[in-house]
């Protein structure tokens, strides 16, 4: 039997390669982070990219292997260099193949909460004129078992949802008798303030295995604040729908998302505390969105983008340390760059997606009939302009409302692949296309690259979760158990 050769018949003794497509950005204190075709990444001193590209760097340079194992570069006959580079790609995009999961309901435009920042032109709870039908909700059935998608996931959104159960019921029912058929994953979510969760409705959402979204944004006063409602008792409505859902539904049934409003940038901790305090194990630090009555009540320009990257990596760095501490606990955003950057995945987050996520990883059929491309397509709707609106389940076909020209230009002209300056940004292969904001916030589908606030977020957030990583090593080793959960 022969045994395999000595490691010193695999290294180049001619210093003789090529190179493979890569990007890099500057770092502080003089390094540079490089960037292949699917997002692995290398940390290089910048004389030492200059001896890569020149050619000259030789063999035995410490780096020489990590350059070719990241795929940057190559030597003759390594032909598994581009298989396993092409492998890596189909991975990364293989969701795409699937079309529509997300199928947003809007089952009522009616609250019960006034939130001041809230993205959707809400309206008063005895409005039910603002109510889906049942008509309606079977036509966007009809649409939603369209899909190809094996893996079909219904969310129930408002206003609050709560305040029409019955038509939910009827969607939950009607769905599950076509699925006797279809045989799809089939899943449910209600995004719910549980302030009007009665037992009967988290019963049946037990039942039924309806997972509940909810909102939580911080300390009692800061949640009041950001959230009010009649009797100004939002987050004692909260807290006791929390505690009984999860004795009814189950504990993991249920989640909470924070909306980061002006009176938040400055108590971060406290937000996550009270996150921690209430048995959650993660956080999205979300920024607000340009859309509703958050530009209205000018509640969108009362911070800047730097104003929340500082709230940001101060609320990460505390996360850090609980995590150092023995508390385990997840910042949702990091994590899923964090999944693009360290991983072959794309966990399809709508707005980090590539090409756009509008309409082919999740669709909405509002309370009207109307189908939108996204559900910030259905706020700017909602504002007047009615860009990214796909048809109508009345009058438009499956075909008809995934060909509309709303949804092809946006995919066609946001592929950041043929952007200017996407294509040599460092951070491309970990971005997304976000063609909805762009034209919201400035007219066209693609923005001006240095003043878009959606790029100031990505990159910054990338070059902080980078220096974290290059600096602190078991930091990174946290990050990688984020996107390798047990």
């Amino acid at each position: 039997m022969s045994k395999f050769q000595g490691l010193d018949a695999y290294i180049s003794t001619t210093g003789a390669y090529e190179l493979l497509p890569f990007r890099f950005e500057r770092l502080e204190g003089g390094e540079v982070v490089l960037t292949n075709a699917v997002g692995e990444f290398a940390f290089l001193p910048q004389e030492k990219l200059q001896a890569l590209v020149d050619h000259q760097l030789p063999p035995t340079d410490s780096d020489y292997a990590m350059l070719r194992m990241k795929h940057i570069l190559r030597e003759p006959g390594d032909e598994a260099t581009l298989e396993l580079l092409a492998l890596k790609t189909r991975t990364r995009l293989s969701h795409l193949a699937n079309f529509t999961n997300l199928h947003l309901f809007v089952v009522s435009l009616r609250c019960d909460h006034s939130c001041q920042y809230c993205q959707v032109s809400r309206q008063s709870e005895d409005k039910a004129a603002f109510d889906m039908t049942r008509e309606t909700a079977d036509k966007s059935l009809d649409i939603v078992f369209r899909s190809p998608n094996q893996a079909i996931k219904i969310e129930f959104q408002g206003g609050e949802p709560l305040l029409n159960f019955p038509l939910i019921q009827y969607v939950v029912e009607k769905a599950e008798q076509r699925n006797v058929a279809e045989q799809r994953n089939l899943q449910f979510v209600i995004t719910t303030t549980l302030s009007l969760a009665t037992d009967d409705i988290l019963g049946y959402c037990r039942d039924h295995s309806i997972i509940l979204s909810s909102s939580l944004d911080g300390p009692e006063d800061l949640h009041n604040k950001n959230r009010p409602r009649p009797g100004r008792d939002s987050y004692a409505r909260f807290v006791d729908g929390l505690n009984r859902a999860r004795d009814i539904v189950g504990y993991d049934a249920v989640s909470a998302l924070m909306t980061t409003s002006p009176a938040s940038i400055a108590r971060v901790k406290d937000i996550i505390d009270e996150y921690v305090r209430l048995g959650f194990n993660g956080i999205f630090l979300r920024h607000l969105s340009p859309y509703g009555f958050a530009l209205k009540t000018k509640s969108y320009q009362a911070y800047n983008t730097e104003q929340w990257l500082k709230f940001f990596k101060e609320g990460l760095d505390y996360i850090i340390e609980l995590n150092k501490a023995g508390i385990p606990f997840i910042e949702h955003y990091s994590n899923i760059l964090l999944t693009k950057m360290l991983t072959s995945t794309d966990p399809g987050f709508v707005d980090l997606s590539n090409p756009s996520g509008a309409g082919i990883t999740a669709v909405v059929f509002n309370y009207d009939g109307e189908v939108y491309a996204s559900d910030e397509s259905r706020m700017l709707k909602e504002m007047g302009d009615a860009s990214f609106r796909l048809g109508n389940v009345h009058e438009n076909s499956y075909e008809e409302i995934f060909t509309a020209e709303g949804l092809l230009t946006a995919l066609e002209e946001s592929f950041t692949l043929s952007v200017p300056m996407c294509t040599d940004c460092a951070f491309e292969p970990w971005c997304g296309a976000d063609p909805v904001f762009h034209h919201g916030m400035y007219g066209d589908m693609l923005g001006r690259k240095p003043e878009s606030e959606f790029c100031k977020r990505t990159t910054g957030v990338a070059k902080y979760l980078l220096e974290i990583m290059k600096k602190d090593q078991e930091a990174k080793e946290l990050f990688m158990r984020w996107v390798n959960p047990c």
